[in-house]
């Protein structure tokens, strides 16, 4: 019997409540197809500060390198609010994890079922078949990790902050390729996002993946198009974009329009995958849920826990190669939509079910 091998970190507000279902959910389906589950699971974020004074801990950080993928939940919360920059939850534990281990490519994937497009602050029309965009965000590069990195006190007594945007053309070629895989097993087309006509970097940008597409697969369908155009483009049509290409910042920003779009944050998975290869000889990934960790209804059994299985589903895509495991979890979350079922996030008024309901919904779907 295969086994998968993974560490938890569920982190802080709804996270723990979200990831015990997503765990059910994989152990459920372990016994339908055949493999087990390995886990551990570790304090990171704001539970990692008040446990061992550090949102990401060596302990943690050791675990997550002795398994073939990371399941993550959410970081942060008003308690740690206070706290320098530099030491809040969400900067001092996910940006050494992506460090850590390389995770240079960010998908998101935007999707909203037709059940839920009122959700959406769209046009009816406009979603009314839903949405089906994916997001792949290059990760560890650009103005987030560039150096010179600093504000400094000028002679005259002024402030001066400093970032640094720097790209190198290998990087840009990497998230290209990834992209070319995630386009050519859906409709084939990408949207390469950039400020060329402002940006050094973004000449670069568009040079290499004009090149990149041409090298690996010519028949991809490629366009351009400038960061302040498709943010008004994602509104105007969603659906006109199959897979978007873009940088760190733009992508940090357009994925949360994006998200929003979509109506949910509570239905949003996202995968974190880096160069490192696993046991397995397949990509080392974090997957997490798009959203935050929801304090004000912690502990009270009412979060959405899609998300937190959407990203289980990811992780068994492509840290596990686990395709058809993948798309059972996929079917069984929209055929629990489907059927009416809705956590208070997504409810709209109508009657909701808590988090162990919707979860024991979805685990009786699993075919």
């Amino acid at each position: 019997m295969k086994t998968l091998r993974f560490t938890t970190l569920p982190g802080d507000g709804i996270g723990p409540e979200v990831m015990d279902i997503a765990l059910e959910v994989l152990k459920k389906l372990g016994t339908l197809h055949g493999f087990s589950i390995e886990t551990s699971n570790h304090d990171v974020g704001g539970i990692g500060i008040d446990n061992h004074g550090q949102a990401l801990p060596e302990s943690t950080l050791a675990a997550c390198r002795e398994v073939d993928a990371i399941l993550f939940g959410s970081v942060g919360g008003p308690k740690w609010e206070n706290l320098p920059p530099k030491e809040q939850p969400e900067r001092a534990a996910l940006l050494p994890i992506r460090k850590a281990f390389e995770l240079f490519a960010n998908l998101r994937p935007g999707n909203l079922y037709p059940e839920l497009s009122d959700l959406s602050p769209l046009r009816p029309d406009t979603v009314a078949n839903g949405i089906d965009t994916l997001c792949v965000r290059e990760l560890t590069g650009g103005i987030y990790f560039g150096q010179p990195k600093e504000t400094k006190t000028l002679e005259n007594g002024e402030k001066q902050a400093i970032d640094t945007m720097v790209y190198r053309t290998s990087e840009i070629e990497r998230i290209t390729e990834l992209a070319i895989t995630a386009a050519t097993l859906r409709e084939g087309r990408i949207c390469s996002v950039d400020k060329a006509n402002v940006l050094e970097t973004s000449v670069l940008w568009r040079d290499t993946v004009i090149n990149c597409v041409q090298k690996h697969n010519p028949d991809i369908e490629l366009s351009h198009m400038y960061v302040d155009n498709a943010a008004m483009q994602l509104v105007r049509d969603p659906n006109q974009f199959d897979v978007l290409l873009t940088e760190n910042m733009f992508g940090d920003i357009l994925s949360d329009e994006l998200a929003v779009i979509c109506g949910s944050l509570g239905m949003l998975a996202s995968a974190s995958l880096g160069t490192q290869k696993n046991s397995l000889n397949l990509p080392f990934g974090l997957y997490e849920p798009a959203g935050g960790t929801a304090p004000d209804i912690a502990g009270k059994g009412l979060a959405n826990p899609c998300a937190q299985v959407l990203s289980a589903a990811l992780m068994l895509r492509y840290s596990f190669g686990l395709e058809k495991e993948a798309n059972s979890v996929e079917n069984a979350v929209k055929e629990t939509i489907r059927s009416g079922l809705r956590t208070g996030d997504i409810a709209q008024g109508a009657d909701s079910v808590g988090t162990a309901e919707m979860g024991q919904a979805i685990i009786d779907r699993l075919k």
